[in-house]
This record gives C-alpha cells, structure tokens and sequence, in this order.
C-alpha cells in the first residue's frame, strides 16, 4: 500500500483526491497538511509537514507561496512529489528543478489525460499550420475563484507549440494599450473568470478564409484528482529526477 500526504487537503482539489484515494485500494493518504484543521478527514490534518508521519508521496494541491517550503522538505528528506499547484514563479521553477535533484519531483500545468494529449496534439498542428502563416491565439477559462492568470495549462501549450516552432514566437497577454497590427510571431494568451467553470481551453489556428480550434473542457475537478493519483502511483519509489504526466500515461 503506497502511503501518501494531501499537501492542501482541505482545499476543493485536496478533498477530491482525498475521496478517491479513500475508494483506491492501492493507495492510502496517513495524513493532510492545510492551514485550516477543523474540517474533519479520514486521516490527521497537520499545519506543517515536519508533523506529519513519514510517506511514500506527497500531492500538491495547495497554493504558490506553499510551495517553497514543501520543496525544502522533499529535498531535505528525499520525499517523492506531485506538484500540481500552478502559479510558480520563474524562482520557484528554478527550485523546482534544484529539489528534482535530491527528490522525484513530478511537475504538470494540468493532471488530466486530455490535456495532456492535446499538448501533442498542438505541437503537431503548430508545425503544420503555422509554416503556412496561420496566426495562434489560446482561450483559456476558468471559475472566479481562480488566482492565477493565464491558467498553467494555456502556457503550458502555449510552450508546446513554441517549442515545436524552435521558440520563434512571444507572448502577448493584453493589446489593450497597443494600437497596432498583430506580430505573425506572437502567440495571443486571453483569460476568462467567471461562475463555476472548471476549465476550458481554445487553441486558435486562424488562416486565411479558415480557422481550425483545438478544445477540451472539464466538467468535473475528478478528471484532475485522477491523474494527480495515478501519478502519486508512478512516482512512489523513484529516484530523483524531473518528470511530468508524459511520463505516467506512457
């Protein structure tokens, strides 16, 4: 039994996965880290980490400035990691990076199947279309209670299809106080907030006379905690090292 620690597990995320595991006979969750104790678990929740028994895994689902101390601990003690939390800056990154190695840290923009599929998926169609002048824009929505913005998975594709293109192209986020023609290098990155959207995400190949859209939408927080446990599973007892959901779905 792979024995796992809910970093943020009072929050929507956290409860979700925590609901899972509690149903997977594979994997236990001993104890629950969150600044707020009162709601109840089927497990002990704990303020810190150095409180809690010792694991096999620990899944991050909590925010951005608890990440720098959970990435002093793995690496402190050797602690396997699925970092799910987005929002990190360039310096957490780069610690990102630095506890991989001394720790398995495995860090994805988005935990689901799909979307991770559709990483591929847009690399491919990049290549194509974009040596035939199509111009890129990605569309990404998500409910109001949403911090940051864009969303991990819209630069996470946004990276995908750059990389595809030898990182000829930028960024653009608002054309607000710009008044001029587009940059046929640019890739346009907009967000929306709003009601209980759980994620979408357009990838826009405008050409001339068609368009071609790459979507995918979640309707359930489920198809997040499923991938976050089935990476739990594959990360339990690796070495240190980088990985991401490419690496469990194979």
């Amino acid at each position: 039994m792979i024995k796992a620690i809910m970093h943020g597990c009072n929050g929507a995320m956290g409860q979700v996965i925590s609901s899972l595991a509690e149903a997977d006979g594979e994997m236990e969750i001993v104890a629950g880290v969150d600044l707020n104790t009162e709601r109840k678990n089927g497990y002990p929740v704990y303020t810190s980490l150095e409180e809690c028994p010792r694991a096999d895994v620990i899944i991050d689902f909590a925010s951005a400035k608890a990440v720098d101390h959970l990435l002093d601990y793995c690496a402190a003690t050797g602690t396997p990691v699925v970092l799910c939390t987005t929002g990190l800056s360039e310096e957490q990154i780069r610690r990102v990076e630095e506890t991989a190695e001394k720790a398995a840290v495995l860090r994805s923009a988005n935990m689901s199947l799909g979307i991770n599929l559709l990483l591929k998926l847009v690399k491919e169609a990049a290549r194509v279309l974009a040596a035939a002048d199509f111009d890129i824009e990605i569309l990404e929505k998500h409910h109001n209670r949403k911090l940051d913005a864009p969303s991990g998975t819209a630069l996470a594709l946004a990276d995908s299809i750059n990389e595809a293109m030898e990182s000829q192209y930028h960024y653009v986020y608002d054309r607000s106080s710009r008044r001029q023609k587009r940059d046929p290098r640019e890739i346009g990155i907009q967000s929306v907030r709003g009601g209980s959207i759980v994620g979408e995400h357009d990838v826009i190949f405008a050409g001339q006379d068609e368009v071609i859209t790459i979507s995918h939408t979640a309707y359930s927080r489920a198809i997040f905690a499923k991938g976050a446990v089935a990476a739990a599973k594959f990360l339990a007892g690796k070495t240190s090292g980088l990985y991401d959901m490419a690496d469990v779905i194979g």
